[in-house]
């Protein structure tokens, strides 16, 4: 049938059929480059558990399941060593950087001083240096002040987990303040004005009217100190000492003799706590977005 033998509204319909035409095959492309994308992303995460329960001891040769490496993971000492030492930088660190960090986030949003844009633009330093760059200068900071120390008291101080958490809470610091700060910015400072008018001090309107409100923010920043502290290698590396080596270097030295079954496991180990620090975040947000509701 030709086109001048169509009945009334054909044509229309022909037009309508060539423009949702190219868009079903734009969506289509979308959609396939969506799964490219979560596919380069989690693929490596899939093999990485599959062989984490593989038997033989060659990593890349699979032969039965098995919780041999989970069993040999947990048999061993040194892992379980630096598996300690991770969980104390976390949790002293991050408790330390939160504080920190709040309070740094609520002297930009909510005061007015002298030299607050230099400080504004130092605070934010550490989160654009890089990594090698901070660990060496942390690095000639613990050594320098450590033999000012030695020459001015005699007391010798040497590098260990003091250090590593102290550069831990440098770089969380700046974390925790850009996530509280944006919450802040979000916040309706009228609020903490109306608790004023009502006489409450300045501590009263910050513990019942601000802290409940900026806490998302505040749980975030630590749950992001968390997760940044727990993956730490370069700096840790750096301002490490004897029987201070955390579990990310301890997998990072294990490398460089190869990789084995047993750093699957562990590896897996820590993937499962970067994960449940995700869903713990989004649990809390959750919940605040509801009660909020």
């Amino acid at each position: 049938m030709s086109v001048l033998e169509m009945p009334s509204g054909g044509g229309a319909d022909v037009a309508e059929d060539s423009l949702a035409r190219p868009k079903k095959v734009v969506d289509r492309i979308l959609a396939g480059n969506a799964w490219l994308v979560f596919a380069f992303l989690y693929l490596p995460i899939v093999v990485l558990i599959i062989y984490s329960f593989n038997d033989n001891q060659r990593v890349g040769i699979w032969t039965e399941a098995s919780l041999r490496w989970y069993g040999e993971m947990f048999a061993n000492a040194r892992v379980m060593d630096a598996l300690r030492n991770s969980l104390i930088v976390m949790f002293v660190s991050t408790i330390v950087a939160t504080v920190l960090g709040t309070m740094a986030a609520l002297s930009m949003e909510r005061y007015r001083y002298r030299g607050q844009r230099a400080y504004d633009g130092l605070l934010y330093l550490p989160v654009i240096i890089p990594d090698i760059t901070m660990a060496v200068m942390l690095l000639l900071f613990f050594v320098q002040a450590f033999d000012l120390i030695f020459l001015a008291s005699g007391v010798q101080f040497s590098r260990g987990l003091g250090t590593i958490m102290l550069a831990h809470i440098a770089f969380n610091i700046s974390f925790v303040a850009l996530v509280v700060r944006a919450r802040l910015a979000g916040l309706d400072a009228d609020l903490e004005e109306a608790a004023a008018d009502l006489y409450a001090s300045r501590w009263q309107a910050f513990r019942r009217v601000t802290l409940p409100l900026i806490a998302p923010g505040v749980a975030g920043g630590a749950l992001l100190a968390l997760t940044l502290s727990l993956d730490d290698v370069v700096i840790t590396e750096f301002v490490s000492g004897a029987g201070s080596t955390t579990l990310p270097v301890y997998v990072f030295g294990s490398l460089r003799r190869g990789v084995t079954p047993l750093i699957n496991a562990v590896s897996v180990l820590m993937l499962v706590g970067s994960i449940v620090l995700v869903l713990l975040s989004l649990a809390v947000s959750r919940r605040r977005e509801s009660a909020g509701d």
